[in-house]
C-alpha cells in the first residue's frame, strides 16, 4: 500500500500530523482556520495533541509551526468533512491502515511487548489503581479490548456479584455495569450522542477506546456508529478495583 501520509505511534496510538492531512486534501483555507472550523467538535489530548514543528524559510532561517497530532480516527472524521474525492481517498487509506493495525498478530505483538515493558513497572501510578487483590488471572495478560457486557461477565467470574451505586446495592450485570460507570464519571450520563461513550478522564487514563464502524442508511447518507470497549489496562483496572472494593483477596 502506497503511503499517503506519515503515521507515528505515540502512547501505543496512531496518529499522523494535522498540517500533513490538510496539505494533501489541498486545502484552500487558511490552516488556522480550518482548525478553528473543524477541530471544534474533537477533544484536545484524546482526538489531538498540540505539537510544535520547525520548518526552513526562504532565507534559510528556521520558523516554528503551530501543527497537532491527531488520531486515525479523527483524521477519518476530517475526512469525510472534506467531501472531497481526495478525502475518500485518505479516508479509505485510513481503514486500511486501521485493518492492519487490529489485525490480530500485530495486537499480539504490540500485547506482549507492552506487557515486557509495562507490567514489570505495574506497580501502579496512584492509589486508585493499587489493587488489595492480586491481578485476576483472567485479564493478567490482556491485550484486546472487550465490550462492557463481557467485562461484567469477567468481573462477576471472579466473585463481584453486587455493585453499589448512589449507596444502594445493585446486582452485577450488563446494564448496572454501566450504571455503576456513569455513576462514578467513567462514561457519560448526560443524554446525547455521547452518552455512554467514555469521559475525557477514563480516556486519559488509557482505560476505554472508542470502535467506530461506517454505515450506510436507505437514503445513501452514511453515518458513523460508536462503541466504546475496555482495553486491556482497563480490564485489570476495573477488576481489581471492583475486587478491592468489596474485600475480595484473589488468590493465583
Amino acid at each position: 500500500m502506497e503511503e499517503l501520509i506519515k503515521v507515528e505511534i505515540k502512547n501505543d496510538t496512531q496518529v499522523v500530523s494535522a498540517r500533513e492531512l490538510y496539505k494533501g486534501l489541498e486545502i484552500k483555507r487558511r490552516f488556522s482556520l480550518w482548525v478553528s472550523d473543524n477541530f471544534k467538535d474533537f477533544i484536545e489530548n484524546v482526538d489531538f495533541t498540540s505539537v510544535r514543528k520547525s520548518t526552513v524559510v526562504n532565507n534559510g532561517a528556521k520558523r516554528e509551526l503551530q501543527d497537532y497530532a491527531i488520531t486515525i480516527s479523527m483524521a477519518k472524521e476530517l475526512c469525510m468533512m472534506s467531501h472531497t474525492e481526495l478525502g475518500k481517498e485518505y479516508r479509505k487509506y485510513f481503514l486500511e491502515l486501521e485493518r492492519k493495525w487490529n489485525d490480530p498478530q500485530e495486537v499480539v505483538k504490540r500485547g506482549y511487548a507492552i506487557l515486557q515493558n509495562e507490567n514489570a513497572r505495574l506497580k501502579i501510578e496512584n492509589q486508585e489503581m493499587r489493587p488489595k487483590a492480586l491481578f485476576a488471572d483472567s485479564v493478567a495478560t490482556a491485550t484486546t479490548s472487550i465490550l462492557i457486557g463481557e467485562l461484567s461477565k469477567i468481573i462477576k467470574q471472579n466473585g463481584v456479584n453486587e455493585l453499589i451505586v448512589d449507596e444502594k446495592k445493585i446486582v452485577m450485570g450488563p446494564n448496572n455495569l454501566f450504571k455503576w460507570l456513569r455513576f462514578n464519571k467513567y462514561l457519560i450520563s448526560r443524554k446525547g450522542t455521547d452518552y455512554n461513550m467514555p469521559t475525557q478522564k477514563a480516556m486519559k487514563l488509557g482505560l476505554f477506546e472508542v470502535k467506530e464502524s461506517p454505515k450506510v442508511l436507505p437514503d445513501g447518507h452514511t453515518i458513523i456508529n460508536k462503541t466504546p470497549k475496555v482495553t486491556g489496562k482497563g480490564q485489570i483496572y476495573f477488576v481489581n478495583k471492583l475486587l478491592s472494593e468489596n474485600g475480595i483477596q484473589k488468590e493465583r
